[in-house]
């Protein structure tokens, strides 16, 4: 067990992703000042109810992701631009409210990830999935997801899982469903009837999307 302050956010963690973030508020600069100069992490937490911003402290799901800074640029007026990796998943034990920003006491929730054949198999599989995923988020147009067709794909199969539970384009309470998926062949299973889903109905909103910009189009 150990003491970690609670970053709430809309948005899951994953280990291993990174996460950009803006720091204006008072309460979060302090927090991140610390950080830095104790060079410990902080931890990063789904909102269950609650705002992220400028009003009481959230109350947070109870698994989150640590994360530690990589890079930070801090602004004349004090609002921090910076970028954290994520690390490992943890379970709050304890919250503490009586600071400007929330601490817990949390415990390490470290993932099963015995690499079995299946998992061999199902990395395999999810690999061919996240590339046709990408091709096809490419097509979407959005600047942030056009540049997805040059990501490298880690070879670890868990690595691999959790890059591909962040690019899912869900909902933020079904990802944080797989980030507290205990076992890694339970996860990978779970990632792969997602997109098992998710890509035929991306395909055919595409297609949809598309012919009719080549009606309007002809029409014009």
């Amino acid at each position: 067990m150990y003491d970690l302050p609670l970053f709430p956010l809309h948005t899951v963690l994953f280990p291993g992703m990174p996460i950009h973030l803006h720091i204006f508020e008072p309460r979060y600069r302090e927090m991140m000042r610390l950080c830095l100069d104790d060079q410990r992490p902080f931890g990063v937490v789904l909102i269950r109810q609650g705002m992220e911003a400028l009003g009481p402290l959230a109350d947070p799901f109870p698994v989150g992701t640590t994360a530690h800074i990589t890079e930070v640029a801090t602004l004349p007026d004090g609002r921090m631009n910076l970028v954290a990796l994520g690390d490992e998943r943890f379970r709050i034990l304890s919250i503490d409210r009586s600071h400007a920003y929330l601490t817990a006491q949390v415990e390490s929730l470290p993932l099963n990830t015995a690499h079995t054949l299946q998992v061999a198999r199902g990395g395999h599989l999810l690999r061919k999935y996240l590339a046709r995923y990408i091709r096809l988020l490419a097509r979407t147009g959005l600047r942030d997801l056009m540049e997805l067709n040059q990501l490298e794909m880690p070879d670890d199969p868990m690595f691999l899982t959790y890059l591909a539970a962040a690019l899912l384009q869900l909902p933020a309470v079904e990802k944080q469903a797989l980030l507290e998926d205990v076992c890694g062949q339970d996860l990978q299973a779970h990632v792969l009837r997602l997109y098992s889903r998710e890509i035929p109905l991306l395909a055919r909103l595409l297609g949809i999307e598309e012919r009719r910009a080549e009606r309007a189009a002809w029409l014009n």
